[in-house]
């Protein structure tokens, strides 16, 4: 890294919460311009008087909204760096009982929003000759598992969708990068897919260090600080005790 971070610019989608707020933070900490990006206003608008963010509140499936964040960005000077972290699950049924709208709702954050703001920002990322995308995917898209069929489905599509844009942006320059986190403890991923707290807590239950959000911004930001031409095509991070996907260790 080096203090050209100062003079860096970039959108973090997701940032009402989890990951993407802690990854505003992380990166205003080292002197990034930011663009906060999420569907609650209350909650942006909280993080912008703590950190100095720009706020800007949108739901990036839906296409008026993506016009106008990419005027609002345009006209407030521009980004180079893309970081898409909007996206969640929701249920935990086999494919037998699987719920239609569930799987719906996963494919639209997950892909289709990714897919719409990486599609209206490529124009901005190319022409600043060294522009960057970072997907945060999930070990759930590179390991299939029982009762993760809607999850799996939609995080392996974005992670052949960002080893596809790799491939077509390299001749622009455009940086693309994945982090696929496994078991991290956040206040809503779980509580959201599950819906209720008793079950979301059992997730967590006997891990005695899963990671946390902080830790997943922190390979976020030295990912896209690192010098333009290292590119960390994919990065896997999880807790010491998910030695994989279907190992963890949990005590008591």
């Amino acid at each position: 890294m080096t203090d050209e971070s100062q003079n860096r610019a970039a959108l973090v989608t997701g940032a009402s919460t989890g990951i993407g707020e802690a990854t505003v933070r992380a990166l205003r900490a080292q002197g990034w311009t930011v663009f906060a990006v999420a569907r609650r206003a209350d909650r942006l608008a909280a993080l912008q008087d703590a950190t100095g963010a720009i706020a800007v509140p949108a739901d990036i499936t839906a296409d008026d909204d993506v016009s106008r964040l990419v005027a609002h960005v345009t006209a407030a000077g521009g980004i180079d760096t893309l970081i898409n972290i909007a996206g969640g699950a929701r249920g935990a049924d086999r494919i037998a009982d699987a719920g239609t709208e569930d799987w719906e709702w996963m494919y639209q954050v997950n892909v289709v929003g990714t897919m719409k703001l990486t599609r209206a920002f490529l124009p901005m990322l190319r022409a600043t000759g060294e522009g960057t995308v970072l997907n945060l995917t999930s070990t759930a898209g590179l390991v299939a598992y029982e009762g993760g069929g809607g999850y799996n489905a939609a995080k392996f599509a974005q992670h052949a969708m960002t080893g596809a844009l790799r491939l077509e942006e390299a001749e622009h320059n455009v940086r693309v990068i994945e982090v696929a986190p496994g078991l991290v403890y956040t206040e809503e991923f779980a509580l959201n897919r599950l819906g209720d707290e008793a079950a979301a807590a059992k997730v967590y239950q006997g891990v005695e260090k899963p990671l946390t959000a902080d830790d997943v911004a922190d390979v976020v930001r030295y990912a896209v600080s690192a010098p333009h031409h290292v590119n960390l095509d994919q990065i896997v991070i999880r807790p010491v005790a998910q030695a994989a996907n279907h190992k963890l260790i949990r005590k008591g």
